[in-house]
């Protein structure tokens, strides 16, 4: 049982010295896109990875051990699945487990870095705290009608915003994110296993989603070269049929 235990707090402590470090490099990079001027007096966005600096390679490789861990959380921590973190575990692998899930999630990441500074930090923000409002709701057994219909328009208007290079004002990609997120959050909440911490399941799938998100973003820096945005455009294709899939399935 104590070794149950260290093993716990050891990778609790793991997730979050990750999750810390990178609040850490998003609050210096939001700081220094608000402060930084160029000569034309606008925003200079600078790049993403300062190639000088160790600390964005430890940044970067916290968010790849995150992701890691999130791919695989049965083998790596079976050992105390059946104690105190079964709800973490549980809620960390929760979205991946769903391809509704994972192609709406990445595609949060690929339409934020297609839209670049700020989006590229704001639309992954947003999502999971307003998932985070819509899993409570799940949790209390608030009824939300039509979850699996919001679930799939999803993914269907979010690919066409990366097939469109659809370019809206900030608060309005912001709310569409934001009124997707609750049907998302919501599906997550009522799923919660009996007997599991509501609380670590609930910081689970944060953190996968945040994951997700980050595979997008990722994956969405191809957006840079010509052949790269054909082929952002084409997974935004790819994810928009998939959510009519999803769609025709929900209604049928």
């Amino acid at each position: 049982m104590m070794n149950s235990k260290m093993s716990v707090s050891k990778a609790t402590f793991i997730v979050i010295a990750g999750l810390d470090r990178a609040i850490q490099k998003i609050s210096k990079t939001l700081d220094s896109l608000l402060r930084g001027n160029d000569s034309t007096g606008k925003l200079a966005y600078g790049p993403l990875i300062s190639r000088n600096r160790h600390g964005d390679l430890r940044f970067w490789i916290s968010i790849c051990a995150i992701c890691v861990a999130a791919l695989f959380p049965s083998s790596a921590f079976a050992h105390v699945e059946r104690g105190q973190a079964a709800g973490f575990i549980t809620g960390l692998h929760h979205p991946w487990s769903g391809p509704d899930h994972v192609v709406a999630m990445i595609a949060v990441g690929l339409w934020g870095a297609q839209l670049g500074s700020p989006a590229i930090w704001v639309l992954p923000v947003t999502f999971p705290m307003v998932m985070s409002m819509g899993a409570m709701m799940g949790l209390l057994g608030i009824p939300l009608p039509g979850i699996e219909i919001g679930i799939g328009l999803s993914a269907v208007l979010l690919g066409a915003m990366v097939l469109g290079e659809v370019r809206p004002k900030m608060i309005i990609a912001a709310a569409l994110i934001g009124f997707f997120a609750i049907f998302h959050g919501h599906a997550h909440g009522t799923e919660l296993p009996a007997g599991q911490s509501g609380m670590l399941y609930s910081m689970g799938f944060v953190i996968a989603t945040g994951c997700l998100h980050a595979m997008g973003i990722a994956l969405g820096l191809v957006h840079r070269w010509p052949a790269g945005k054909f082929a952002l455009r084409g997974a935004g294709a790819f994810i928009a049929v998939m959510g009519v899939s999803f769609l025709w399935r929900a209604l049928a």
